[in-house]
């Protein structure tokens, strides 16, 4: 009887679903515990989330194209649990996540647009994977070293000194200046508006929220208080992926709901936790904590674009066209 109960598992742990814009069939509770997690990330650390799930559902067999449309929908749905903690909290720049969010939504309604094209030529999944690469070596490394130079510094100061987050450049001199209250900036609407663009153009393409880009950028290059970073971060994250999500619908159809409800199902869940996981630790920790997971995730992509395929030749393609 043991015997038998080993060699076949109960039912629920080989509970399958099939997603019919994926074409593939996925373990349900596989899906549930991935939603959460990366939800958890997304509460705790102000990200969409999205550098981290899109990879790990094309680690299991998700095409890329499919992963960054259905994650933006994901991403949406668990970026409003984490805006209404933190909006009850009062930590949420309205004013700031306005401006941060016309940038986003021009720059995601472009992606969206520059996805299609790259999938009518056959280039999407190479794109996809080697933005990942780039993008998450170069903000990993970036938010570590900081992180570290951070620590080093607290550590050599007497007890008491202010840390200076951010430099005065010229970039802070450029024209049509506007007063940030909740953030305590007078700055100019030019560096939020080119940040919210960039960040919309990878959700589009990337399938992120881009928060481990606006939350460094928030920091390090507006000179914004950490305390309304996160949930500044989310409101701007949870508007343009919804744009991204409804134009990825519409004009790519890669948006997989059945895949994107089982992942928010979890995601909500899991952004809940996070919030309050998040208040108990402190700024640099938090950065060298992402950095690091940035770096883990951009390595093993890497690792699959270079190494050599188990398999040279797949039949795949074929097996769908008939």
């Amino acid at each position: 009887m043991r015997e038998a109960f080993a060699a076949r598992p109960p039912a629920w742990v080989a509970m399958y679903v099939y997603l019919p814009v994926a074409e593939i069939s996925v373990n349900v509770f596989v899906i549930l515990g991935m939603g959460t997690a990366v939800g958890f990330l997304s509460g705790l650390f102000g990200v969409g989330g999205g550098f981290l799930m899109t990879p790990l559902l094309m680690f299991i067999g998700v095409p890329p194209a499919v992963a960054v449309g259905t994650e933006a929908n994901k991403i949406a749905a668990s970026s409003i649990s984490g805006v209404m903690a933190h909006w009850r909290r009062g930590n949420v720049d309205v004013k700031m996540g306005l401006v941060l969010l016309i940038g986003g939504f021009a720059g995601s309604t472009a992606g969206v647009f520059l996805f299609g094209l790259l999938r009518a030529i056959g280039q999407i999944d190479l794109v996809i994977r080697t933005a990942y690469v780039i993008f998450l070596g170069i903000i990993g490394g970036l938010m570590l070293t900081e992180s570290v130079r951070t620590f080093l510094r607290r550590r050599r100061m007497p007890v008491g000194a202010k840390v200076k987050m951010h430099q005065h450049t010229w970039l802070h001199g450029l024209p049509f200046k506007i007063r940030f209250h909740k953030s305590r900036l007078y700055i100019s609407a030019i560096l939020p508006l080119a940040i919210g663009f960039l960040v919309g153009v990878l959700a589009a393409l990337m399938g992120v929220g881009g928060g481990f880009i606006i939350v460094p950028a928030m920091i390090y290059l507006l000179g914004m208080p950490t305390s309304v970073v996160v949930g500044t971060s989310l409101f701007q994250i949870l508007f343009v992926t919804a744009n991204v999500t409804f134009l990825q619908a519409l004009h790519n159809h890669t948006v997989d709901i059945v895949l994107g409800l089982f992942l928010v199902l979890g995601g909500v869940v899991g952004a809940q936790l996070g919030v309050s996981y998040g208040a108990r630790l402190r700024g640099d920790w938090m950065r060298a904590l992402l950095g690091t997971l940035v770096i883990a995730v951009g390595s093993k992509l890497l690792f699959d674009l270079v190494a050599t395929p188990s398999e040279l030749f797949t039949l795949a393609g074929a097996a769908r066209g008939h």
